[in-house]
């Protein structure tokens, strides 16, 4: 019998990154970036791992240290798509829960994704799940790399945005915005979401709010979807976008 807590880790990974480019092979302490991540999802209770990616010189690295890996389509715009283009290769009933960690997430926790997992699954009228951790820093609130979060009551997604968000019309910074007690959340780089609602995901049109903040969640808010989130079970250092975030996950991991 099938376990009906099980789920699969899909983690999308490309070459080209404008910030960064090649970030996905870089070392850190004598792995890829992309191996930290695989062995991260192998810390979880996922009964599968696959990374998906359109360059022969990732595929040939995972495959050096073990991975499962499916070839996809080089003109895919978004990390789901390319898990969407998984779904139909590996032919996945429909009910299955897919774990989207992205492949720049070294430091994620296995008990994340796994926590994300059991949220979608505990959502079934929700299209994905996702992650949060409260900002306490204003400089991250102002960092156009951090994406925040607002959320309605009911633990939906109201926005996301590399902008401040929301926006402290009466105090004049982030900064004074915290000391005032105003909230900002930091939205973790994993998503769950059914194979089906991935599948109707992907044959929507990228929308204006998508294209314009590189955010492919939100797709799924600018057709009418849902996506539920909580806070995650514990704090995870952000991923690796730029030079800097690359220094930094190197000293935490020698560490």
């Amino acid at each position: 019998m099938p376990d009906p807590n099980a789920y699969t880790v899909v983690i999308p990974a490309r070459y080209a990154s404008a910030r960064l480019p090649g970030k996905i092979l870089l070392d850190i302490g004598g792995k890829t970036l992309l191996q930290h991540v695989w062995e991260r999802a192998g810390q979880s209770q996922a009964r599968e791992l696959v990374i998906a990616t359109d360059d022969a010189r990732i595929e040939r690295a995972a495959k050096d240290f073990g991975a499962t890996v499916v070839m996809t389509d080089p003109n895919h715009q978004s990390g789901s798509d390319r898990i969407a283009e998984v779904v139909v290769k590996r032919r996945w009933e429909g009910d299955r829960i897919i774990v989207n960690l992205q492949g720049d997430e070294p430091l994620m926790p296995g008990a994340c994704l796994d926590q994300v997992a059991a949220l979608l699954r505990r959502h079934g009228a929700a299209d994905a799940a996702t992650l949060y951790w409260p900002i306490a820093d204003a400089a991250e609130v102002e960092n156009p790399n951090v994406v925040k979060v607002a959320l309605g009551s009911n633990g939906l997604a109201l926005m996301f945005s590399r902008a401040i968000l929301p926006h402290p019309r009466d105090y004049k910074g982030a900064a004074e915005g915290l000391a005032a007690g105003l909230r900002w959340r930091r939205h973790l780089g994993l998503y769950a979401y059914r194979a089906e609602s991935l599948l109707k995901f992907s044959r929507l049109p990228p929308g204006e709010l998508e294209q314009a903040e590189r955010l492919e969640q939100l797709r799924y808010l600018e057709s009418g979807g849902t996506i539920v989130l909580e806070q995650a079970c514990m704090s995870i250092p952000g991923g690796v976008d730029t030079a800097e975030d690359l220094e930094r996950v190197r000293g935490i991991i020698s560490r």
